[in-house]
């Protein structure tokens, strides 16, 4: 018995120091994470491993789990949210209630009072900002628009880059916009942007380095659709100040159609500029 015990703690060590082996300049972090039984051990590390990235080892026993990553590509934060999204609460974020709802009943752990994770929240937000004493919730929903709102601008400037044909200018603008997305702090948004975000960031995040990388405009148009279609779900969750306008071309992508948003009412084509410079409509104002 005592000669098993020591051959799977080997097996268990040799484990550990092959995934640290595959993650360049790995961090090790332990967290608590809750849970129940075996399944919800493959969910949560299946959500949380990202191959040469990020590796959850997680413990149903003493629910704490063992974060492995590469600090250069990813954060504690981006593996937990990956977590929650399939079900699963930390101390630092929750799972939306309607995916926790889904989760086999074998697995539907006792939740933490939302509503004491969400002042912990709020108390760092107010340590943060330094507004002496009250809880100031609609400064911190202002923050949250002001991120996105970076990203959407710098699209509206791509946009505009793409209105002119202007590769050249495109790529620059794109360049900005791949800063914006790379600042945005995913725990300042609420949780329905925060699950919408995280379910199109890697296809933005494609499709920005795309445009960026050309000069090649009809290239950066192809990309550009990808783009349009992932903010447009981000926008429909966000709040804005202003009404943005969906428009769409039945002429572009080869005849498919395309869509791409826009600040003004007036159609000014981005995927063919001069040449057909009205040529959509729009289909959906969203405020």
């Amino acid at each position: 018995m005592k000669s098993i015990k020591i051959l799977m703690a080997i097996t268990l060590l040799l484990s550990f120091t092959a995934c640290n082996a595959q993650i360049k300049n790995a961090k090790t972090e332990s967290v608590k994470i809750y849970g129940n039984c075996g399944m919800c051990k493959t969910t949560i590390e299946k959500a949380g491993n990202v191959k040469k990235v990020a590796q959850v080892d997680w413990n149903k026993d003493t629910k704490m789990a063992t974060l492995t990553y590469d600090p250069s590509k990813t954060n504690q934060d981006e593996v937990l949210k990956r977590i929650a999204l399939a079900g699963y609460d930390s101390e630092k974020f929750l799972a939306p209630d309607d995916v926790y709802a889904k989760l086999p009943e074998c697995c539907q752990y006792d939740r933490v009072k939302k509503s004491e994770t969400v002042k912990v929240e709020t108390i760092d937000n107010h340590s943060n900002h330094n507004h002496g004493g009250a809880t100031d919730k609609s400064t911190e929903t202002k923050q949250e628009v002001n991120q996105l709102k970076s990203v959407f601008e710098n699209y509206f400037a791509l946009k505009d880059a793409l209105v002119k044909s202007d590769g050249n200018l495109a790529s620059a603008k794109t360049k900005d916009l791949l800063i914006s997305l790379n600042d945005v702090q995913m725990d300042k948004l609420s949780e329905e942007e925060h699950r919408v975000w995280m379910s199109v960031l890697k296809d933005l995040k494609f499709a920005a380095k795309h445009i960026e990388e050309t000069k090649d405009v009809e290239h950066q148009r192809v990309h550009f659709n990808t783009l349009s279609n992932n903010l447009y779900q981000v926008l429909k969750v966000s709040k804005h100040e202003s009404p943005t306008f969906y428009q769409h071309c039945p002429m572009a992508n080869n005849g498919k159609g395309a869509n791409w948003l826009s600040k003004e009412n007036t159609v000014m084509n981005p995927y063919y500029g001069s040449k057909m410079l009205a040529c959509g409509k729009t289909i959906e104002t969203i405020k």
